[in-house]
């Protein structure tokens, strides 16, 4: 079971030591952004969500840790290459632990407003979708990514 909560090392800078090093060298670390935007037309808030065509599923966007390499880096380094866009960072969100391949995976996200770019598709992300809350909410494949948007509304004193 899945459920996303802080770890006592989760703060707003990801914890004490914000590389991934670990004890459990079998914990896949991963980081990741729930990325919002306001609408061009009409300043609504919009959530970006990508679609990865080798899992078929719709997510915030995120990625694996490289070797030495600081949770916040990794999570706007993911959003850079999955969306196209820079990422202005925002509030550490929380972590969510699940097991992916038989292994356990912690996924650090923060808040990011969306700065400049384009999204061109490619063979990790083939589709970007900016939604309000609640459509983002519906679209994203895993029920545990929906708690993050509710964690964004509720850093962005929209709850």
């Amino acid at each position: 079971m899945s459920t996303p909560h802080d770890t006592p090392d989760d703060s707003p800078d990801g914890g004490p030591d914000r590389t991934a090093q670990t004890a459990d060298p079998t914990t896949v670390r991963a980081a990741g952004c729930v990325l919002w935007r306001r609408s061009p037309f009409g300043g609504e808030l919009e959530l970006c969500l990508v679609h990865r065509p080798k899992y078929d599923d719709w997510s915030h966007p995120k990625g694996k840790l490289k070797r030495g390499e600081d949770w916040l880096a990794c999570a706007l380094r993911e959003v850079a290459e999955e969306t196209g866009y820079a990422a202005r960072p925002g509030p550490y969100l929380h972590a969510v632990h699940y097991v992916a391949q038989d292994r356990p995976k912690e996924v650090r996200y923060w808040a990011a407003e969306a700065g400049a770019g384009r999204f061109v598709p490619n063979d990790e992300v083939d589709r970007l979708l900016w939604l309000p809350p609640a459509a983002a909410r519906e679209r994203l494949t895993q029920p545990r990514d929906g708690a993050l948007v509710d964690a964004l509304l509720t850093a962005l004193h929209l709850t």
